[in-house]
C-alpha cells in the first residue's frame, strides 16, 4: 500500500512536469492584431456581440464575391485570389467567429446559424444585395448553409473542397472504407473530451505545424510564416477556448438530413485530388446532389487549391464568374 502511495505521488510530480513543460500562455490579442491586420482590414461591431474583422478589396465596381475561410484558418487563407482576381471583381473576405482577428464571442455561438448570421451581417454592414459567395472546407459548409437561407442574395457559389451536410459525414463515419491516417493530428485529437480538457494551455506548435503541412499536400509554399500565422492566430487571446467550444459542440448523430437539391444557383466545385481532410469523392456528392454545377479537379493539389494553386484556381474562377 505503501509503494502504491508512493508511486501515485510520483506520477502526480510527473503529470504536472510535464504540463508546465508543454504549457503556453495567450499571445495578447494587440500584438497579433497588429501583425495580421492591415490598411484594408475593417471591424464590425453586431449585434451577438462579436467583433468581426473583415476587408472590402479589389474593384468595388466589380461584381462582388464574397469568401469565406476554412476550420482553424482566416481571410489571410483568400489574399492570392485577392491579388488575382481585384482587378476585376469586388472581394469581400471575413474572419469567421473563433477565428482570425474576430476571435473568441460573447457566448461562444459558432454554430452554423452564427456563421450565417456573421457573414449576413458583414454583406448588409456594406450594402451588398446580391453576390457570388465561396468558402473553403468548413467556410464551403457555411457557403451552402447561408444560400439555404438566404437564396435570394446568392446568384453563384464556389464550393473549394467543402464540408458537406451532416448526413455526408454520418455516412463517411460509417464506412469502413475511409482512411483518415493522413488527416491533421489536431482535428483527430480535439474530437476527444479529455483532449480538449488539457488542450486548453498545451503549446499548440507541432501540431499546427503538422496540420498545415497535411492539409497543404507539403506544397514548397508552406513556409515558416505561413506556420506562424496560424500558429500565432491560434494562440491569439480567447481563440483557444472559441475552438475547444467549437469542437465540443460537434455532433452529428441527431442532425436532421439537409436537401441541397433546392439550392439552384450556378456552382463552381473546385477539389484537390490530394485533400487529406475531405476526400475528392465528396466533390463527386456535391456534383450529382446539386443540379447546376461545373467540377474542377486538380492533380497533386490538397485541401487549399487557392494558396497551393494560385493561378491556375483563380483563372478558373474568372471564368466561371464572367460566364453567368
Amino acid at each position: 500500500m505503501r509503494f502504491l502511495k508512493y508511486t501515485g505521488y510520483v506520477l502526480i510530480v510527473l503529470l504536472v512536469i510535464a504540463v508546465s513543460l508543454m504549457y503556453k500562455g495567450d499571445l495578447s490579442k494587440e500584438v497579433v492584431d497588429a501583425k495580421y491586420a492591415n490598411a484594408q482590414s475593417r471591424f464590425l461591431d453586431i449585434a451577438s456581440g462579436a467583433r468581426i474583422h473583415y476587408r472590402d478589396e479589389g474593384n468595388k465596381s466589380g461584381n462582388p464575391l464574397v469568401l469565406v475561410h476554412g476550420s482553424n484558418a482566416s481571410l489571410h487563407t483568400w489574399e492570392p485570389w485577392v491579388k488575382r482576381l481585384g482587378d476585376e471583381f469586388r472581394v469581400i473576405t471575413l474572419d469567421l467567429p473563433g477565428h482570425g482577428l474576430t476571435g473568441r464571442v460573447p457566448g461562444d455561438d459558432y454554430s452554423p446559424a452564427a456563421f450565417v448570421g456573421a457573414i449576413n451581417a458583414v454583406v448588409d454592414h456594406l450594402d451588398v444585395a446580391e453576390f457570388t459567395l465561396g468558402g473553403n472546407s468548413m467556410g464551403g459548409g457555411a457557403t451552402w448553409e447561408y444560400a439555404l437561407v438566404y437564396p435570394e442574395k446568392v446568384n453563384a457559389m464556389i464550393l473549394i473542397d467543402s464540408a458537406g451536410p451532416p448526413q455526408w459525414w454520418r455516412e463517411r463515419d460509417q464506412s469502413v472504407e475511409e482512411d483518415d491516417s493522413g488527416r491533421p493530428i489536431a482535428f483527430t485529437l480535439l474530437a476527444k473530451p479529455w483532449f480538449r480538457a488539457i488542450a486548453r494551455y498545451m503549446d499548440p506548435y507541432r501540431l499546427t505545424a503538422q496540420g498545415v503541412r497535411v492539409a497543404y499536400n507539403n506544397a514548397p509554399m508552406v513556409d515558416q510564416a505561413l506556420i506562424d500565422r496560424y500558429y500565432e492566430l491560434s494562440i491569439r487571446e480567447g481563440t483557444r477556448d472559441a475552438t475547444m467550444a467549437r469542437f465540443a459542440s460537434y455532433s452529428f448523430d441527431n442532425e436532421e438530413t439537409i436537401d441541397l437539391s433546392v439550392l439552384q444557383q450556378p456552382t463552381l466545385i473546385m477539389w484537390g485530388v490530394e485533400d487529406g481532410l475531405i476526400p475528392v469523392s465528396v466533390a463527386d456528392k456535391f456534383e450529382v446532389t446539386l443540379p447546376n454545377t461545373q467540377k474542377v479537379i486538380y492533380e497533386g493539389v490538397g485541401h487549399i487549391p487557392m494558396e497551393e494553386y494560385p493561378d491556375v484556381s483563380a483563372a478558373d474562377v474568372r471564368s466561371f464568374l464572367k460566364a453567368l
